[in-house]
């Protein structure tokens, strides 16, 4: 398996040096002062961990792991603040919030739309997000590589952030009345696309100064979260180029 690091120490000092670590991977009743002191820097730098059974870990690495295996971020994570200073000042900031979007492709679909469009960053959260792992930059045709991406402890805070700088919040759900062509995309914009399954969550919606839906025509009642992507980010594009 790539970009894993294995072993007590070398996994101690790639949390010290504050190394980005996708998910950490600790045996299941694990004992030991080294065990412990690897637990307590956890505590303290809060990187995602999980207890696991002992033969998950022998399948991440045939090396002598000694009960920790860390999967080490595939790209560089930035912070909001990051993406939001990189906005050129002739350019409207245009962003891309996950609100629970789980599957690798579409999280990598969704990268490659957002990065053809030209939208300046894509906002995940910690926790009930996809990876962004080999398998999502390949999906997203390498965008991943180009734009940033940020990782946030709670979307709800991220997004009245976002609010407070002059963001509007646009949800992008087939509940909504209103349709995306009725919305104003000419304002600073933060597009939330929810989970496969659900949509958004009650909560983030409720955050939302816009609830848009794409009108279907046929049949099925809603589009892959991918697609609906798309269709979103390019009518931004559109409102914008006749700017």
């Amino acid at each position: 398996m790539e970009n894993i690091v294995f072993g007590i120490r070398p996994v101690v000092e790639a949390i010290e040096s504050h190394k980005q670590i996708e998910k950490l991977y600790i045996k299941r009743g694990a004992e030991g002062q080294l065990m412990n002191e690897l637990k307590d820097l956890c505590m303290r730098h809060h990187p995602r961990w999980q207890e696991v059974p002992i033969e998950k870990l022998n399948r991440m690495t045939r090396g002598n792991h000694q009960g920790v295996v860390a999967q080490m971020a595939a790209i560089d994570y930035v912070t909001v603040e990051d993406i939001l200073e990189r906005v050129p000042e002739d350019e409207t900031p245009l962003v891309v919030v996950f609100d629970g979007v789980t599957d690798i492709r579409n999280f990598g679909g969704i990268a490659r739309s957002a990065e053809c469009a030209g939208a300046h960053g894509l906002i995940a959260p910690l926790k009930n997000s996809a990876p962004v792992n080999a398998d999502a930059i390949k999906t997203s045709a390498g965008a991943l590589n180009v734009i940033p991406v940020a990782r946030v402890g709670s979307i709800r805070n991220t997004l009245k952030s976002l609010q407070m700088e002059g963001f509007q919040i646009v949800a992008a759900t087939e509940k909504s009345r209103k349709l995306l062509y009725d919305a104003d995309f000419r304002k600073p914009t933060a597009i939330v696309m929810g989970a496969e399954d659900v949509g958004i969550s009650k909560e983030v919606l409720k955050l939302c100064d816009e609830q848009l839906a794409i009108p279907l025509i046929g049949h099925i009642e809603s589009l892959n979260v991918s697609a609906a992507a798309a269709i979103m980010l390019f009518e931004v594009v559109r409102q914008r180029i006749g700017d």
